[in-house]
């Protein structure tokens, strides 16, 4: 009787210890969601026959349109109007949107009515914007967890890490959501990368997206989708043949089953979640007793759990009494945007305490801090590599497993899997600058310099390959007042490229958006190209310090006087021809016969003197008036020839940036849009705020007067010499391009009038020009530069041979660089930011260093340069050169040669003239042809054999 008894009882207190708890639910689904509905209905039967579980759901489901965002609050209100005035407002809303503004609508819906919530919403942290401002109390009943399909690309992140890959393509299909994954997937990861959806219209479609991510240098290709949107991508790159060494391929997957392809060759790492192991049993049975046959089964598994849960957890917080005994439920048109009430309800630590075994992974939720956009499906995936030939899959080999997670790493059994991964290869962005980087298409990356030898020597020490290609715009990188960079600058800014290599100096602009390396080059600051001084000279200069008609004047002056002294000789009675008994007794006698008139007045002109004058007073009044004239020519000519030759030390040259601002002949300028008119045109932005407030302080009214007498000055204290020099650039007009800036340099008459280009030194020091096509026979000039430093020596710098390229030398030995260089920045090169290249490379640039390679490369592209030119040395004496005077010793060479052939001719004249002819030996009497021939001179005796004959 006792044992009936207590049978009766434990009957009765386990009948009502199984109170069953009638749970209200507003299920929430979009349209294309069906799956999330079809697992809830699942969880819903799975409820109603567990009767030990002690519940009963009453559920109300809204389906809507994530675009019509209007219409879909309106049907979630009034479903929800009609469950609080049938007196069963929901106990929890269950949140199957995706994303969009649909899902961020009922977002906003149940923060502000103060619904319990569990959502399955695509996001990060922080990427649920209507819940990012949660209170404390909202924490513990609006609750997230992640979908397995917004948590699956992060597998493509801990790939990228563990293989150090450099590019990469993220190409998806409808079934995942990639917005919020553009910046976040590969955050501070330096990987060019981008992340696009599948053009899966057409096989043409897809092939022509393909072909555009390879001309981009992408060598590494994720296609993460359905098994049927993997086989259209992995088609087309087989009809492109982009199988190969050179490209990887990642497939990622929520279906069960074997990728397939009609590829040649191809080798695909396919990655695909699989079921717990002590959760496979339970998602059989489901799948067998409950029909649970949607797919992919990870996704119907995460809605099951997170359905059933939800009622567990609503269950748990009504049995323990810790769910509001007299919960008020607002309408949505009652809300006013500040009325939201305040629920003490802690669904989060229910959520977390429900012991029911998981369908195909468990739950992770973080232990502290609110768990949106922290929790998830803690799954696991398999990694193969599978093999496919001709179309038929020949082999799969394991290649490890990936634990879901946001920082979690591989866990890789094949060692080898750099195998299946492209070669490391990073995209070099550069511009063109002599002779850092030129253009070269005999060279194996289509370019030369002394960058593409020392990024040789970094990839041989790091063991990398990369692909180099030219800014869009040619351009360094500057940024404009927008904010907007350009060049280099913005190719790694978007991550378009991995490095940055030119002669890229150091600014402060560019390390906040970039990082830059140690320097590989030394200082190099800006510098003043402009013409060398020119020294004007002749080797018949001491003709030219007189004019041709001058010339003429005195040689006609010279034979009139001659001429006339002559005629005064020959008619004076006084002249000594005339009265040569009245002189015979003179010891200076000459006569001035019309030589030596000749004779005396050309000798009268210099230092010797003329010698003896006429005995006439009209002669004598004749030489005096010519020896003044020719005292007053020769003064005059020994003046302007000593001027002449000096005439060059007066011309001031320009040696520095404050001797160019002083001066007004030389119109100077940099090109426009260049890092040297930005430079300049902030100098002078400074000078022009530095006046500001000073005219601000000065005109203070506040001041005392003690503070306003030291500020009492006649001038204004600050130099404007940038504001003057920028208002003359402007003035000049600066030139578009540089090449157009070093050709107003060459049309400069002098360097004391004309151009002076301002720019970069290493401009300066080496110039390859781009003609374009239409240059014409100037192809074949060769000009170089020279840069002149304050010693006065040049530098011999290199030059190119015209070449099909049409680059060409266009400077040349009369240019110079004036003064020293100032503004000094080092040059060094660029990586994106965060990049773990810059360690390695400072260390590699280090290294170069100390074993004196970059030394070398700085003797090979400049002193060993074998196309280098050289200029003469500029001659810097003061003393005349013979250049100027060597005219004298042609006239004086000349001159000897003339005498010598005169003394030929008297000679000759004196021998003819003293010659007897003979005739006729028979008529010469016998003692006078005996006397002729005893007494003839032995210059009489050379008769020609013919005379002796006749």
């Amino acid at each position: 009787m006792l044992l009936f008894v207590t049978f009766i009882q434990t009957i009765f207190h386990y009948s009502f210890s199984q109170t069953t708890q009638n749970i209200n639910v507003l299920l929430i689904n979009e349209e294309n969601n069906a799956l999330a509905e079809k697992s809830f209905e699942v969880a819903k039967e799975y409820v109603r026959r567990n009767p030990s579980l002690g519940l009963a759901v009453d559920p109300i489901i809204v389906v809507g349109n994530r675009t019509d965002a209007k219409a879909f609050l309106e049907n979630v209100c009034r479903k929800y109007t009609d469950m609080v005035s049938g007196k069963k407002p929901p106990h929890v809303v269950l949140d199957f949107t995706t994303t969009g503004v649909g899902s961020e609508t009922i977002k906003s819906f149940t923060s502000a009515l103060g619904l319990p919530t569990i959502s399955g919403s695509f996001g990060q942290e922080g990427d649920l914007r209507q819940w990012r401002g949660l209170n404390s109390n909202q924490t513990q009943y609006l609750l997230q967890v992640m979908p397995p399909a917004d948590l699956l690309p992060e597998l493509i992140r801990a790939i990228i890490i563990k293989q150090d890959i450099t590019n990469a393509a993220v190409l998806f299909d409808d079934f995942f959501v990639m917005d919020h994954k553009y910046k976040s997937l590969l955050f501070n990861i330096p990987t060019r990368h981008l992340i696009t959806p599948v053009n899966s219209f057409s096989k043409d479609d897809i092939k022509t997206q393909l072909q555009s991510l390879r001309e981009l240098g992408i060598t590494n290709f994720f296609v993460i989708g359905s098994l049927p949107t993997i086989k259209k991508v992995l088609n087309a790159a087989n009809e492109k043949e982009y199988f190969g060494r050179k490209t990887a391929w990642f497939a990622l997957t929520l279906d069960k089953g074997n990728i397939s392809c009609q590829c040649k060759n191809a080798t695909i790492v396919l990655m695909q979640p699989t079921p717990d192991i002590s959760s496979k049993d339970r998602l059989e049975k489901l799948k067998t007793n409950y029909n649970m046959n949607g797919e992919p089964e990870m996704i119907s598994a995460f809605y099951f759990d997170l359905s059933l849960r939800a009622f567990l957890a609503i269950k748990s917080l009504l049995d323990s009494g810790k769910w509001p005994k007299s919960m008020e439920y607002m309408g949505c048109d009652d809300f006013d945007g500040k009325n939201t009430p305040t629920r003490m309800i802690d669904l989060l630590t229910a959520f977390k305490e429900i012991k029911e075994a998981p369908t195909y992974a468990p739950f992770f939720m973080p232990n502290g801090g609110a768990m949106n956009g922290r929790s998830y499906l803690e799954f696991t995936t398999n990694l193969s590599a599978v093999t496919i030939r001709d179309g038929v899959l020949i082999g799969t080999k394991s290649l490890g497993k990936w634990i879901s997670g946001f920082s979690n790493a591989l866990n890789l059994t094949n060692v080898y899997m750099t195998n299946y991964s492209a070669p490391l290869a990073y995209k070099i962005v550069t511009a063109l600058q002599t002779p850092f980087v030129m253009k070269d298409e005999q060279a194996p990356k289509g370019f030369k310099g002394y960058c593409i030898d020392l990024m040789d020597e970094i990839s041989q020490i790091l063991k990398f390959d990369y692909e180099i290609s030219l800014s869009p715009d040619g351009k360094f990188g500057a940024i404009d007042e927008s904010g907007n960079w350009n060049g280099i600058i913005k190719e790694l800014m978007e991550k378009r490229a991995d490095i940055g290599l030119s002669s890229l100096s150091v600014m402060a602009e560019r390390e906040d958006v970039v990082d830059f390396t140690i320097p590989y080059y030394d200082l190099v600051g800006l510098a003043i190209l402009m013409k060398v001084p020119q020294k004007t000279s002749s080797l018949f200069k001491f003709l030219t310090v007189l004019e041709d008609d001058v010339w003429f004047s005195i040689l006609a002056a010279y034979f009139f006087v001659s001429f006339f002294m002559w005629v005064f000789e020959k008619w004076s009675p006084y002249s000594y021809r005339n009265n040569r008994e009245l002189y015979k007794d003179d010891d200076e006698k000459r006569e001035f016969t019309l030589t030596e008139c000749l004779s005396f007045c050309m000798t009268s002109l210099t230092p010797q003197g003329g010698g003896v004058a006429p005995k006439n007073l009209s002669g004598r009044i004749l030489v005096v008036t010519w020896w003044l004239f020719g005292f007053t020519m020769v003064s005059s000519y020994c003046a302007n020839l000593a001027a002449f030759l000096s005439v060059s030390r007066m011309d001031t040259p320009i040696e520095s940036l404050d001797g160019l601002s002083k001066q007004y002949k030389i119109q100077y300028a940099p090109v426009k849009q260049s890092p040297t008119m930005l430079y300049f045109e902030r100098m002078a932005n400074i000078e022009s705020m530095f006046y500001e407030i000073w005219k601000e302080m000065s005109l203070n009214d506040s001041l005392s007067d003690v503070e306003r007498a030291g500020l009492d000055v006649l001038e204004y204290p600050v130099s404007k010499k940038y504001t003057k020099m920028w208002n003359a650039m402007i003035e000049a007009g600066m030139p578009n391009t540089e090449q157009e800036a070093l050709a107003r340099v060459e049309a400069s008459k002098s360097s004391q009038e004309g151009f002076a280009w301002i720019t970069d030194a290493s401009d300066v020091r080496l110039r390859h020009i781009d003609l374009g096509p239409n240059c014409g026979p100037r192809h074949e000039e060769v000009v170089i530069v020279v840069v002149v430093g304050t010693s006065g020596q040049r530098d011999p710098i290199s030059k190119n041979k015209s070449r099909a390229s049409r680059y060409l030398v266009m400077t040349n030995c009369d240019l110079q660089k004036a003064g020293n260089e100032f503004s000094k920045k080092p040059y060094a090169i660029a990586v994106q930011t965060g990049s773990p290249l810059k360690d390695q490379f400072d260390r590699v640039i280090l290294k170069l260093s100390n074993d004196r390679v970059l030394e070398a490369l700085k003797e090979k592209w400049w002193n060993d340069n074998p196309e280098a030119a050289q200029c003469e040395k500029v001659d810097e004496s003061y003393g005349v050169s013979i250049q100027n005077i060597g005219g004298v010793f042609i006239v004086t060479f000349v001159a000897i040669s003339l005498v010598c052939l005169t003394v030929g001719l008297e000679h000759w004249w004196h021998i003819f003239k003293k010659r007897t002819v003979v005739t006729s030996v028979s008529q010469m009497q016998p003692e006078t042809k005996t006397s002729k021939l005893l007494f003839t001179k032995e210059s009489d005796l050379k008769i020609s054999r013919s005379n002796l004959e006749i």
